[in-house]
């Protein structure tokens, strides 16, 4: 088989930009993002949603948008230091993106009628894409004016801080262009946001199906916490978890394919794939091949990453890619994984969960897989169930 495909231009509906991947990668595993201060802050925005919790136990709650409220909140706080109003009009303006992306993906276009005519969804998505681009830049403004003004004395380690050292670097050659820091924030927002959310959605869904494997997972974080809040060298050791994370993944992934440009010509296995096209591999088709999997594909069965990912996959190469491959890959997959252990940590420590009889299952991709009706759960109580 020849190389694979380059990756071009990505499949968020702003555009990812081409050479910067790198530096957010630096940004987020290198640059310290995912140290000490980190964990604290997500906890914090745990802490919010389970307060608000209280007054719901025994009482159904939709748990998608329940979610999405945490990780708006958490992505804010964590990534950019500001709070979940600050990046609100954002995450609306960005979802609403993301349904005109989606509703156009199979359309084709004719370059030059493009050209000279407009359709309504392409000028609302130009207004849109301006709207953001203009507050994701008030945020940096505001960021860099504290150094200018010397309220502080650096960027801050997060990753807008990180971004803007990128963005005045001294030398040109590692130097992050104004247009590539506003395309990473925009990315990150919608990524670090939207990913998790629906992950945690699915998880929750097959801890309610599946109490053996709530059970087995909350025994694993009472024995690792306790009753304590998780810290990094015990989310390390979450092995359950991590099975039941990949398992979900598996079945429900955050995209149900990994859109490429083909720069040039290029041999893929017995296709001659011509230049400036776009291909879809789609990752459900590997994650759900029998022939990878067995017989029981379509069963969640987390016991089969007992031994990782290379022994479930029979050391298949590229046979399981929630996140993406190699150095196109999502930069937001560690961040995703820790803040969806912290949060299930602190629900199973306190929750038992339940499906609630009006959940209706109707997965619809989005670009991300989400849940058409949400997901409804009932939450009671650990000291309850005695």
């Amino acid at each position: 088989m020849g190389k694979a495909p380059k990756a071009g231009q990505s499949h968020f509906p702003w555009g990812k930009p081409k050479d910067s991947n790198y530096i957010c990668h630096y940004c987020l595993h290198i640059g310290g993002f995912f140290g000490q201060n980190m964990t604290p802050a997500i906890i914090a925005s745990v802490e919010t949603m389970l307060e608000k919790w209280n007054a719901q136990e025994g009482k159904e709650i939709e748990v998608y948008q329940e979610f999405r409220l945490l990780t708006s909140e958490v992505i804010s706080r964590t990534a950019f230091g500001s709070n979940y109003m600050e990046g609100e009009k954002i995450f609306a303006m960005l979802s609403k993106l993301t349904v005109i992306m989606s509703r156009n993906l199979s359309k084709t276009r004719i370059p030059l009628i493009s050209k000279l005519w407009k359709s309504a969804d392409l000028l609302e998505s130009e207004k849109l894409s301006k709207e953001i681009k203009d507050r994701v830049l008030k945020i940096v403004k505001k960021r860099e004016d504290k150094v200018v003004n010397g309220e502080v004395n650096s960027f801050r380690s997060d990753f807008l801080g990180l971004l803007l050292n990128a963005y005045h670097d001294s030398d040109e050659k590692n130097r992050l262009s104004l247009e590539d820091l506003v395309a990473e924030c925009k990315t990150f927002y919608f990524a670090g946001q939207e990913t998790v959310n629906s992950l945690l959605a699915w998880i929750v869904l097959h801890l309610a199906i599946h109490g053996d494997w709530q059970e087995k997972a909350r025994r694993e974080v009472i024995d690792i916490f306790g009753n304590q809040n998780p810290h990094l060298e015990g989310i390390a050791k979450l092995k359950i978890m991590t099975m039941i994370i990949n398992e979900t993944l598996r079945l429900y992934g955050p995209s149900n394919g990994l859109p490429r440009a083909v720069t040039r010509e290029v041999q893929l296995g017995k296709l001659l794939l011509p230049a400036n096209i776009d291909i879809l591999p789609l990752n459900i088709g590997l994650h759900r091949d029998p022939h990878i999997w067995g017989d029981d594909v379509h069963h969640f069965k987390p016991e089969r990453f007992a031994k990782g990912i290379a022994k479930a996959t029979n050391y298949t190469t590229a046979a399981f890619f929630p996140f993406g491959l190699g150095p196109r890959s999502c930069v937001g997959m560690t961040f995703a994984t820790i803040e969806a252990k912290v949060a299930l940590s602190m629900i199973l420590q306190r929750y038992t969960i339940a499906l609630s009889p009006a959940y209706v299952h109707s997965p619809i991709p989005i670009l991300t897989l989400r849940p058409q009706h949400g997901i409804q759960v009932i939450l009671k109580p650990i000291h309850s169930n005695a």
